[in-house]
C-alpha cells in the first residue's frame, strides 16, 4: 500500500478520531454506536451490502482489527467504510459528539 495511511479512516481526521476513540468505549458504547451506523445502510448500494455480508463471514472473530472480534461492529465499520465521504463524515461528527457528551442514546435523534 502506498502513501502515509494504513488503515482506510486515516486520511480523515474526523473519522479517524471518531473510529479510534469507539476502540476505547464500553461494550454498551460500541453496541449502541453499531446500531447507528448500521442505520446508514440505507445510504448504500445493495450490491456492496451483499460484499459486506461477505467480508463479514469471512473475517468475524478472525481478522486482527479491533472490531473483528464482534460481527455486528464488524458489519458496522464495514457499511461505514462503504458509505459515501460525506455520509462517513456526518457519522463520526456524530459519534465523537455522543462520545464527547457521554450519551450514546443521542445518536438516534
Amino acid at each position: 500500500m502506498t502513501g502515509t495511511s494504513r488503515r482506510w479512516y486515516d486520511n480523515d481526521p474526523i473519522l479517524k478520531e471518531a473510529l479510534e476513540l469507539l476502540k476505547l468505549q464500553t461494550d454498551d458504547k460500541k453496541s449502541a454506536a453499531a446500531d447507528f451506523i448500521i442505520s446508514l445502510q440505507e445510504q448504500v448500494a445493495g450490491d456492496v451490502i451483499e460484499r459486506i455480508y461477505e467480508i463479514t463471514t469471512q473475517y468475524a472473530g478472525k481478522g486482527n482489527r479491533w472490531y473483528d472480534a464482534d460481527p455486528v461492529m464488524l458489519r458496522a465499520i464495514e457499511l461505514l467504510r462503504a458509505a459515501p465521504p460525506q455520509t462517513q463524515r456526518v457519522a463520526a461528527l456524530k459519534l465523537l459528539l455522543a462520545m464527547e457528551s457521554n450519551n450514546m442514546g443521542s445518536l438516534e435523534e
